[in-house]
């Protein structure tokens, strides 16, 4: 069902008949199914984000398993789980993690469709110092230990993260939030990011990835506080300048200058 109200939402904006489009149909369908996202209170743009795309993934999927099942006509070959969800998102981190006693060294990759990265709690930083930011070295002691197989025990460890696979659209969630003893507090940093000539291969260790480079296409603002605020977006069309801000159901194109802001929580590259 959900998958269906999407597919019509994407058919109402690509027609470009109207001014404006409601999701309002394929919301009132998604918290059917996800109560969480109710209007009654604020819920959070990234949280949605995922549980939109594991939900239009696993309908792809569950859908590709009873055609190719039924083509398949009693034959036990494996069925993929790819998607287009996941030919689009999806890419690919490894955790190598080093025992500082035996020097044994273990890879656990692990796939995403979101990276969130950390932001520092200071007024002006770049994409460039958050992304430095996950992609330091880890080191993994007292209850971050690991059990090393070859000590047979729990050992002080490094840990290394790299790039193995970047998908067709990067995404990143901008954690703009600290705690402070028991409570957490909003982060107003202004994260400085480029709208193009976007480089990671300095975080890869994949041949793949190196010479990749990215532009920015939409960016999810969020003004306001933790508890409540106000989410607009700005998206770009084909073409240079062709920026648009969506604020409800007011769209105004806005100059390449204006896609710069401090309330900036999603990039989309």
């Amino acid at each position: 069902e959900s998958v269906t109200a999407f597919s019509w939402l994407m058919s109402d904006i690509w027609l470009g008949e109207y001014d404006c489009i409601s999701p309002e149909v394929f919301h009132s369908v998604f918290e059917m199914r996800h109560p969480t996202f109710s209007k009654i209170a604020q819920q959070d743009a990234q949280e949605f984000l995922i549980c939109v795309l594991n939900e239009l993934h696993e309908a792809l999927t569950n859908s590709s398993k009873r055609r190719r099942l039924t083509s398949a006509k009693g034959s036990k070959g494996s069925v993929s789980e790819t998607s287009i969800i996941t030919k689009l998102f999806e890419g690919q981190l490894s955790y190598s993690i080093t025992c500082l006693e035996c020097k044994t060294t273990i890879d656990r990759p692990e796939s995403f469709t979101i990276l969130s990265l950390p932001v520092p709690s200071k007024s002006v930083c770049s994409l460039q110092d958050c992304l430095k930011c996950f992609f330091q070295q880890d080191i993994l002691t007292w209850n971050n230990q690991i059990h090393c197989s070859s000590c047979g025990k729990k050992q002080d460890a490094v840990m290394n993260t790299t790039l193995t696979k970047t998908p067709e659209i990067i995404i990143f969630h901008l954690k703009r939030f600290e705690w402070q003893g028991k409570q957490r507090r909003k982060l107003s940093t202004n994260v400085h990011y480029p709208l193009s000539n976007l480089e990671l291969s300095p975080y890869s260790s994949s041949l793949l990835c190196e010479g990749a480079e990215y532009s920015l296409c939409a960016v999810v603002n969020h003004s306001g506080f933790l508890e409540n605020g106000h989410y607009t977006a700005f998206c770009k069309r084909s073409g240079p300048d062709n920026w648009y801000s969506f604020d409800d159901a007011q769209i105004t194109k806005i100059p390449k200058s204006s896609v710069q802001t401090d309330t900036a929580y999603l990039l989309f590259y």
